[in-house]
């Protein structure tokens, strides 16, 4: 098991390469959650788009292949970029309890598998609604079936399922009970074991 660390405040233990396992149904599971935030992405027709918690980058770089805005950028607390991203993705490494931008900065911030990892969430919220001008995407794994799922494939056994580095375990209700506190206009999509949840800033 991976011992998690902490990095500015975040929890970071996962270093599961999920975008590119061979494991069959894992690739399927990870097609539908990239099928649904890549609809909602696109939805919004952002033409400035930031993600948080990009790690090496390899959603940000899917999602700018598919639609490509005039401005793309994407941080990290531990930025270790995959090899052969976009040219035109920003990277930096920055904590998403202060995130260097000013307010408003982007049309849409992405932030998805990263809430799960924070011991202040609505704390991380609340920095990626400042830094948007109109769209917060964000997703988590789906409590408890993710831990079912775990504990199916003989993983994590002793933390009862519990990847390492998660700290917090969002039921589909609580995550759109924490987005509503910042968001209005939910869209959501709920591709297993996953919960995305598009919103609007609430200004």
């Amino acid at each position: 098991m991976n011992t998690p660390r902490v990095d500015a405040g975040n929890i970071v233990g996962n270093v599961y390469d999920k975008y590119n396992t061979r494991n069959p149904i894992a690739r399927a599971l990870m097609r539908g959650f990239t099928d649904a935030v890549t609809d909602l992405y696109q939805g919004t027709g952002a033409r400035s788009v930031l993600e948080v918690g990009c790690g090496e980058g390899l959603l940000a770089d899917h999602l700018i292949r598919r639609a490509r805005p005039d401005r793309f950028e994407a941080c990290d607390v531990a930025l270790r970029p995959a090899p052969s991203l976009d040219p035109q993705l920003a990277l930096r490494e920055a904590s998403i309890y202060a995130l260097p931008w000013p307010d408003q900065s982007f049309d849409l911030v992405i932030c998805c598998e990263v809430l799960e990892h924070l011991v202040d969430p609505a704390a991380g919220l609340a920095e990626l609604a400042r830094v948007s001008a109109r769209h917060v995407l964000i997703s988590t794994p789906w409590e408890p079936v993710w831990r079912v799922l775990n504990l199916a494939r003989g993983r994590y056994l002793r933390a009862l399922g519990n990847t390492p580095g998660h700290v917090q375990h969002f039921s589909r209700r609580a995550l759109l009970t924490l987005a509503a506190t910042r968001l209005d206009a939910l869209r959501v999509r709920r591709p297993l074991p996953w919960t995305v949840i598009l919103g609007d800033v609430r200004r």
